[in-house]
Order: C-alpha cells, then structure tokens, then sequence
C-alpha cells in the first residue's frame, strides 16, 4: 500500500546530485536540517554545519511549509558562516524549498525516502539536543533569543 504524496517534494534535488565536497566536511558552509517536535504543536527547526558542528536552533511557529521556511529565511541571514547548501530530509515542511533557495541564495538537498542517516550529524545532534528538549514536551515556552543564546 502506498500512500499518496508522502515524501514528494516538488523539482526536488537528490541527494545524490550533492557535490562530493559536502562529504569530505573540509569547507565550511554545508548545512543539514531537521524539525524537532514537541507536545501542543511545537516545533524547532535545527541546523548543523558539517565542517564546525555548529549548531543553530530555530522557533518554529508551525510545521507547515511557510512558517518553516520563513523561519529558516530569517535565521538564514545570521548564521556564523555561508550557507552554501543545506540538506533536510523528506518532510513536508520544506515542500516551499524553492523560495528558501532563492531568499538564501542556497543549494537544497534531500535525502532518499526513508533515510534520515544520509544527514547524520542533523541526527545525532537532534538525539543529543533531545537531553535537553525531551519529546512530550511544550518546546513552544522556548524564546529565540534563548534558543539562540544556547546555539554553539
């Protein structure tokens, strides 16, 4: 049984068609990106660079796509290095990558379906970020300038 429209994403960019500099992890810049979620509708949207392990943690008002990439277009412009490419897996909330690409200037990638590994340093610091923002929990009390404050 299949179902219908999950994981499609529209004029998107395989993850296969990424340069094979985003995988030696030696320029700065290459991004990957994920939605943490919370209890009550909550979400937070989190960004790693691959080459500095940075990490920058995003309020979210929503998990659809205009408030996700509104979100990510604001940060974008106070990130610490280029983005240069960003990579997220499958999820719905990206389906508007199209205007993130153009407002950022920035390649976007994504992953095969079912396989959120191909971005694995979004994923092992969303297990290590759950410590301190367990699931079941209202992520919503957190303000940007606390999420920010706490981003390294």
């Amino acid at each position: 049984m299949t179902r219908s429209g999950l994981g499609q994403i529209k004029d998107a960019i395989s993850i296969s068609e990424r340069p094979a500099s985003v995988e030696d992890r030696a320029v700065p810049g290459r991004w990957e990106g994920d939605l943490i979620g919370g209890s009550r509708n909550s979400y937070i949207a989190t960004l790693v660079e691959r080459h500095s392990h940075y990490v920058m943690l995003i309020k979210v008002a929503n998990k659809d796509t205009e408030s996700v990439v509104s979100a990510l277009i604001k940060q974008s412009q106070k990130l610490p290095c280029e983005l240069q490419s960003l990579t997220w897996d499958r999820g719905k909330e990206l389906a508007d990558h199209q205007r993130l690409a153009m407002a950022a200037d920035v390649e976007i990638y994504f992953c095969d379906p079912r396989s959120p590994w191909q971005r694995g340093s979004n994923e092992n610091t969303n297990r290590l970020l759950r410590q301190y923002l367990p699931r079941r929990t209202d992520l919503s009390v957190h303000s940007q300038a606390k999420l920010s404050a706490n981003s390294a």
